[in-house]
């Protein structure tokens, strides 16, 4: 593990030993891949005004999410499937959160049941994701056992009415091993004795999942879900001030801005480009958080400048995974908030949660002198 000191090398030892079928499935992006590279490259163009001569000898890193407190603003991402990383799959991703205090969002489309996980880590601050489905009463059984499990929220998928397509030959090759079918489906489908365990074949699997999701959701979705649940509603995929209000306004209790990792709609702005002008928008009403693109510390501390309350992290925390399951996930989050504690320490913060809105400025900035 000493070997392995920050986000890329665990990047490199995933390219080196996942199967190039699983690892496009991980780090492939939609259609021409535009957004999936402006994710990362958006960060860069941010910079940092510290406030130097501050007394940062003490500093303060938990916060809150939701009313839950977590010992740092950083939290792992809903992915499906990822035990194709590793067999510790998404019961070590939230173990590890609940190590490091941190928040785990598990994807309706998980590798894990939402009881294995609630079992695994039961100390957890852990959210369901969850897309819109053509079976409600199916959609409302999955919500139910999620919140008897200790689910604490609702991460409603807002950006995916259909799946996009993608070109890379690696995802092309992809096919989801029988093995990893995604769990709550396949319960949801035993229970209903529609079709054997053995019945469906991977791809055929993947073919049902795709068709469950509805493409005919909309905002008044989260007025069903806050009335068939008491669990708080996040409206994930937001991409603009309009969206955030109008979400807001049918019940939305945060926003959670997203551009599904590049994964679906192309040609979108990058999550930190578009973050200012859903804040603005909001205008303090609800919390906002971000994903997409995140790769170091010093990435979730320019969030928070722009506005972000905390900011979550998707196929970094799968590369760690590959590498010594729960272990090496956990460790790669350790490297996160370490860096974002030396970074605040080194920019003149000390509380994680009055961060300067002032700390960083889009590079085009310095072109006016």
């Amino acid at each position: 593990m000493s070997r392995l000191v920050c986000v890329a090398d665990y990047e490199e030892f995933a390219e080196k030993s996942l199967p190039k079928s699983v690892l496009g499935y991980f780090n492939s992006g939609a259609f021409y891949e535009q957004t999936y590279a402006d994710n990362v490259a958006a960060f860069r163009r941010y910079k940092f005004r510290p406030k130097y001569m501050v007394d940062v000898s003490e500093r303060q890193t938990s916060t809150t999410v939701l009313g839950q407190k977590v010992d740092s603003p950083i939290g792992v991402c809903p992915m499906g499937m990822c035990r194709l990383a590793h067999p510790d799959g998404e019961i070590g991703l939230a173990k590890a959160c609940e190590a490091e205090g941190l928040c785990f969002t598990l994807s309706m489309s998980a590798s894990a049941s939402v009881e294995e996980v609630g079992q695994a880590a039961p100390d957890s601050t852990r959210w369901f994701q969850v897309h819109m489905l053509r079976d409600r009463q199916m959609m409302q059984r999955m919500i139910t056992r999620a919140e008897r499990a200790g689910f604490t929220a609702l991460a409603l998928t807002v950006d995916c009415p259909v799946h996009a397509v993608r070109y890379r030959e690696e995802w092309n090759q992809f096919s989801t091993p029988s093995h990893l079918i995604p769990s709550m489906f396949e319960d949801e489908l035993k229970r209903m004795r529609s079709v054997s365990s053995t019945g469906k074949s991977s791809k055929d699997w993947c073919g049902f999942v795709n068709a469950a999701f509805s493409p005919a959701h909309t905002w008044q979705d989260i007025q069903w879900l806050k009335s068939i649940s008491p669990l708080p509603v996040v409206a994930k995929g937001v991409m603009t001030g309009t969206d955030a209000v109008t979400a807001l306004n049918h019940g939305a209790d945060a926003i959670w801005v997203s551009n599904h990792g590049g994964r679906e709609l192309d040609c979108l702005p990058a999550t930190m480009d578009a973050l200012g002008e859903v804040c603005e928008a909001v205008k303090g009403q609800a919390e906002v958080y971000l994903d997409g693109g995140v790769r170091s510390g010093l990435d979730v501390l320019k969030a928070l400048a722009r506005g972000a309350r905390a900011v979550f992290c998707g196929r970094p925390t799968l590369w760690g995974l590959a590498h010594n399951g729960q272990q090496g996930a956990q460790h790669l989050l350790k490297i996160l908030k370490e860096e974002l504690d030396v970074g605040m320490a080194l920019a003149g913060v000390t509380d994680i949660q009055r961060v300067p809105r002032d700390l960083v400025v889009h590079q085009s900035f310095y072109s006016k002198y």
